[in-house]
């Protein structure tokens, strides 16, 4: 006798709170800069891939090996922000940034 039985759902941010940590926890600002640099480094991918290019033909705009522009695409790599921006550069992208204060007033 099969009964019908409800499988209980779960929103991403229940999920993040409660494997992460709370909003505004230290474990959940982590998790949130690091997602960003995988999405940061991931689009530098995306963005050298529909251009044509190889990771040694970017790798010669930005005066830099193969083997950097892998281990910053796949996230290996601790990445200095200058570096960065000289990739999406090499990319004829802009790259802007968006400051929030965080600090209450």
């Amino acid at each position: 006798m099969n009964k019908n039985k409800t499988m209980k759902t779960y929103t991403l941010s229940e999920l993040t709170d409660k494997y992460v940590g709370e909003e505004g926890s230290p474990q959940r600002k982590a998790f949130a800069q690091e997602f960003a640099l995988e999405v940061l480094c991931a689009t530098i991918k995306q963005l050298r891939q529909e251009q044509h290019l190889t990771q040694e033909e970017l790798g010669k705009l930005v005066g830099v090996q193969k083997a950097q522009i892998s281990k910053i695409e796949n996230h290996i790599t601790q990445v200095r922000l200058s570096s960065l921006l000289k990739v999406f550069r090499g990319l004829g992208m802009k790259v802007t940034f968006q400051l929030e204060n965080l600090v209450p007033t």
